[in-house]
């Protein structure tokens, strides 16, 4: 199998035992935690502002929407998994107050150490824990959070079932896992459209705002290795979460999943 399929056509995703995808390109399970690291090594302190340009500022929009959907109240735990510069983080501080908890998740330290400096500086702490995790072993206790948000996140995951695994475990019985992830357009000339975006604006964006036109040619790939709406909507199931549902955004360019804990 080639190593660049053709950017409107998803590749294989049969792998050899002990392999996975990073992207593309087939890799050594233990390789991907680290290959995906460099990645965000790299981008870390431009995020924010290609995550603005690549959209068109449409993410704030699919953002707000995963806090509305959340039922998050005020009291309550919250992990924000894979919560990068915090932008979930910070709604969701102000949400649950002074007796609720919001802990920023990253494995990426870069990523973290971004998410935890942009907070503080505009005067968020007090509710707010800092924790680098493995979304696939999560340090917390069972039964711990009311809701976990994973936004843009779950791709870079090499194992997602046992992710979705340790979630559901650390949810509450009632507690809402809620996934905001890039997806599968559902209109064929919308596809083309956004397929040639991918493969020839975002890496050339990615070149001149961080240097580095070639991991944003790895996230464009990532996008397209994901499982679609249906697949892992079954996957959340499987997992042991009820009342599985996704919400179609742009044209299914983005999608965001919710399931709860029974």
């Amino acid at each position: 199998m080639p190593d660049t399929p053709t950017p409107n056509t998803q590749a294989n995703t049969n792998t050899p035992e002990g392999s996975t995808h990073f992207g593309y390109k087939q890799v050594k399970v233990e390789e991907k935690v680290d290959r995906v690291a460099d990645v965000f090594h790299s981008v870390a302190s431009k995020y924010d502002i290609m995550n603005d340009l690549m959209s068109m500022g449409i993410h704030r929009v699919w953002k707000r929407f995963t806090i509305e959907l959340s039922g998050v109240r005020k009291g309550h735990k919250v992990l924000d998994l894979a919560g990068g510069t915090g932008d979930l983080t910070m709604k969701f501080s102000d949400i649950v107050g002074s007796d609720g908890t919001v802990v920023l998740a990253d494995i990426n330290d870069s990523m973290l150490k971004v998410g935890r400096d942009r907070l503080m500086n505009k005067g968020y702490s007090a509710n707010i824990e800092f924790v680098q995790a493995n979304a696939e072993e999560l340090p917390f206790p069972d039964n711990y959070f009311n809701c976990v948000t994973i936004a843009f996140g779950l791709r870079n995951v090499t194992d997602k079932d046992k992710a979705l695994r340790s979630i559901t475990r650390v949810l509450k019985p009632g507690g809402k896992l809620l996934i905001l992830e890039f997806s599968k357009p559902s209109n064929p000339m919308l596809t083309k459209m956004y397929d040639l975006y991918s493969f020839t604006a975002l890496p050339a964006m990615g070149k001149l705002i961080t240097g580095d036109g070639e991991s944003y040619k790895y996230l464009a790939e990532s996008i397209r290795m994901h499982p679609d709406q249906d697949t892992l909507k079954g996957m959340m199931e499987q997992a042991g979460l009820v009342n599985c549902r996704f919400h179609n955004m742009t044209g299914g360019i983005v999608a965001l999943h919710a399931g709860v804990k029974p």
